[in-house]
C-alpha cells in the first residue's frame, strides 16, 4: 500500500490545517487523533476506514460537506477507488 501525501498548511497554537492526498492505493497508516478535527473534503469520493480490530467501513466525502469528530478515534484510512481523494483536516488544539 502506498503511503498518503500530507502538507501541512496552517500551524499554530490554536489550529493546524493539513492537506491529504491519497492517490489510488494509498493509505494514512494506522493512527490515534490526539485532538477534536474537522474533515472539509475537498473532493467526492469514497474511503475505507479500517478500525483497530480490522473492521471495515466505507465512509462517503462529498465536496465541501465537512464533518466533525471528536480526539480519540483510531484507524487508517485507504483509498480503494480509482481515483484521487483530497481532504483538508482542521485539528482544533486545546
Amino acid at each position: 500500500m502506498l503511503a498518503a501525501k500530507s502538507d501541512v498548511q496552517v500551524d499554530t497554537s490554536e489550529v493546524r490545517v493539513t492537506e491529504w492526498r491519497l492517490a489510488p492505493g494509498s493509505a494514512t497508516g494506522h493512527h490515534t487523533h490526539e485532538m477534536d478535527y474537522v474533515i472539509v473534503p475537498v473532493t467526492s469520493g469514497e474511503m475505507t476506514i479500517v478500525a483497530p480490530n480490522g473492521e471495515r467501513t466505507k465512509a462517503q466525502l462529498a465536496s465541501g460537506k465537512s464533518y466533525f469528530r471528536k480526539a480519540g478515534v483510531q484507524h487508517d484510512v485507504l483509498n480503494e477507488t480509482a481515483s484521487e481523494i483530497v481532504f483538508l483536516e482542521v485539528e482544533l488544539k486545546p
